[in-house]
């Protein structure tokens, strides 16, 4: 009797119980791998759905106030 599990490409879903329970942590970690690009495609068009918009850019320079600068007075050492 051979210990082998079923064949994927004859028998998918009996392969995939037999791979459930006989190698957990392989299957579960498929599936969840798997699951990666399927939530690039399907993430930003819920989000978009529920209002949550993309946080507006950090200001890479500190704005220069117009006019001249006042120095301030009475801290001298």
């Amino acid at each position: 009797m051979s210990t082998a599990g079923p064949y994927f490409f004859k028998q998918p879903l009996r392969y995939m119980r037999w791979a459930a329970h006989e190698k957990p942590a392989i299957f579960y970690s498929m599936i969840v791998g798997s699951l990666g690009p399927v939530s690039m495609v399907t993430v930003p068009p819920i989000r978009r759905y529920f209002g949550d918009e993309n946080a507006p850019k950090i200001p890479l320079t500190y704005p220069i106030p117009k006019g001249p600068r006042q120095i301030p007075e009475g801290y001298d050492d």
